[in-house]
């Protein structure tokens, strides 16, 4: 059986000595009540909460999966009354406003949260996760009276909410989306329309469902600027803003899938279902890319959690499996064999599943602080703040969710790899934590998705290069401050030539996409990658020098969790960032290597 045990210590490591949130808190308009002491208390109870709730139900829930009953989704056994202590908790409210229901708290706060529940039980998190997406998208784009009636039972966590796009015929491509939404007298509208892949679609843990659904109006304009964003619940609020009459919305299938069988991933119809526009008409799409933003960021908690889940479970079982004797003589010479902790190549697959987690664990911390400027300026009104924050974060998503994900999915194949044959046996549990962190690299839009967002939108198109200038001269300065300090110089040096290196690729894609198209396309994935790796050496240099701080001056952590930051981050260095220049010299490579194979002829007996 595999467990679970939250990583408090590395959390506290990165909050207090990395990123300095204390300071980073009280810098914000509702930062005040987020003292160290709070923040503590806070990240202990969510750690029970997912040690002694959501973890015992992880394997179980797999195993019985959701199932589809007299037309609703009955989730596994458990889940009902795990969110029932979720919502007694308060937690779905964590970070939202006062004024609906929530506690106000950072941004930051909430990803922590929802990064722990995540390890623990992915398919659990799903359900208050899709509603966190939700309620973002109505704080932002809709009107008072929906947030009172929506708004608040979502805080509270007595209603959840759902992210309705994808259609039979039509998934990324968004343009090609057929739901209608026909206006009536009362200002509201009739949706008709299906919608597939839809996670937390149906399930019986809470009063009503809020589904925030794309359609088009009767006289919309074709493609992706003919769209509209609409509130259609699956019970409508009556007169006291409690459930009421069944709308017409039903589950028209239950998948059967890979993973994360316990999530309820449902074919959605809407029948002449009420439904309320959310912003203005034909702005739907603007509108959804704030729930859309927030599930990428919540997604690249996927590779980050099941890396950490299967780490652990990895260590342990490496600490005490003992096969054959190390090659440079007996470790045990009590025992039968040695362990596999003292051969090179398992502690490649065990540092390896270390350093993914706990760097894209600190990229996460990192953009969240992002985030947290963001909803402030946004709370307090400041559009041109909020715009400068949105823009940071928005270069972020793609390569936290692309490159996270990926890291990810290597990470927890690592650690069944450990296992050697028992990780492929169900019980020990890590295949689940395999086929579970499959999905993340496919929804939400896939890899590709992400890259072709990083390099052709948000590098070459919105910036022309600005993003990866104003991302590499904060590596830079951070790089330069470092310089005189020997035991890290080495580090500040990598950075400053991985710096100049990914704005002359990045100039260097410019020029080429003006005469090759297809170079975009071509060199994309490469590009988002290399990109990755990049930043998450920037993190692991920060936190080098955050170790060596600790070890000079006594830190709040013991000398040996220092030591072993300092191993890791050399080991990523010199083991891991060399990836990135296999991507630097991929990505330059002339489209034509990809585009010149004739369709039919890519197979000839088939």
């Amino acid at each position: 059986m595999a467990s679970y045990k939250a990583p408090l210590t590395d959390v506290k490591f990165l909050l207090n000595e990395v990123f300095d949130y204390p300071s980073h808190y009280q810098s914000l308009s509702n930062g005040g009540e987020a003292t160290p002491d709070m923040v503590d208390a806070i990240l202990g109870e969510c750690a029970r909460f997912c040690e002694n709730t959501l973890f015992p139900l992880y394997q179980s829930g797999d195993e019985e999966g959701c199932k589809l009953v007299d037309g609703g989704v009955k989730t596994p056994a458990g889940y009902k009354e795990a969110y029932e202590e979720y919502v007694a908790g308060g937690w779905q409210g964590l970070s939202s406003l006062e004024e609906y229901g929530g506690q106000n708290l950072p941004a930051s706060l909430g990803l922590m949260k929802q990064e722990m529940m995540g390890t623990a039980n992915w398919p659990f998190s799903m359900y208050p996760g899709l509603s966190m997406g939700a309620m973002n998208t109505l704080q932002l784009h809709g009107h008072e009276d929906q947030r009172q009636t929506y708004l608040t039972p979502m805080t509270e966590g007595r209603w959840t909410g759902t992210m309705c796009l994808t259609e039979p015929q039509c998934g990324t491509d968004l343009g090609q989306v057929r739901t209608k939404a026909v206006p009536q007298e009362d200002g509201s509208y009739r949706v008709t329309g299906t919608k597939i892949f839809i996670s937390s679609g149906d399930h019986d843990m809470a009063e009503n469902i809020v589904h925030i659904v794309l359609a088009r109006t009767p006289e919309a304009p074709k493609g992706t600027k003919g769209i509209s964003l609409f509130i259609v619940p699956k019970y409508l609020p009556d007169e006291q803003g409690n459930p009421g009459d069944a709308n017409g919305v039903s589950v028209g299938a239950l998948e059967e899938k890979m993973g994360i069988k316990a999530s309820a991933t449902c074919t959605m119809n809407f029948d002449d279902a009420r439904g309320y526009m959310v912003g203005e008409e034909n702005k739907g799409l603007e509108c959804m890319f704030t729930f859309m933003n927030t599930a990428r960021i919540g997604t690249a908690i996927q590779g980050v959690g099941p890396a950490e889940l299967s780490y652990q479970n990895a260590l342990a079982y490496a600490k005490e499996r003992r096969s054959m004797r190390a090659l440079s003589g007996k470790k045990e010479p009590d025992q039968v064999a040695d362990s596999l902790m003292y051969h090179a190549d398992v502690r490649r697959m065990l540092l390896t599943q270390k350093a993914v987690a706990e760097g894209g664990r600190a990229m996460l911390y990192d953009a969240a602080q992002f985030a947290d400027h963001m909803v402030c300026a946004y709370i307090e009104e400041d559009e041109k703040q909020a715009d400068q924050y949105d823009d940071k974060l928005g270069f972020l998503t793609p390569i936290l969710k692309g490159f996270l994900t990926e890291m990810g999915y290597e990470a927890t194949n690592l650690g069944m790899q450990v296992f050697g044959g028992h990780g492929y046996i169900k019980e020990h549990g890590m295949e689940q934590i395999v086929r579970d962190t499959r999905i993340a690299t496919l929804y939400e839009g896939t890899t590709g998705i992400q890259a072709l967002d990083l390099l052709g939108r948000k590098t070459l198109l919105m910036t022309q290069g600005g993003a990866v200038r104003d991302f590499t001269l904060r590596m830079s300065n951070f790089a330069r401050k470092h310089l005189g300090d020997k035991a890290v110089r080495h580090y500040c040096w990598r950075l400053l030539r991985l710096a100049a290196q990914w704005n002359w690729l990045t100039l260097r894609l410019m020029v080429m996409a003006r005469k090759d198209r297809d170079m975009v396309s071509s060199a994309a994935n490469d590009f988002l990658m290399y990109s990755g790796y990049v930043y998450m050496a920037f993190m692991w240099a920060r936190m080098a020098v955050a170790a060596q701080q600790g070890l000079r001056q006594g830190g709040a952590q013991s000398e040996d969790f220092y030591r072993a930051k300092l191993a890791t981050a050399e080991f990523y260095f010199e083991r891991m960032l060399p990836r990135a220049q296999g991507h630097a010299e991929s990505m330059l490579s002339p489209s034509e290597t990809l585009m010149k194979l004739d369709n039919d002829h890519f197979a000839f007996d088939y």
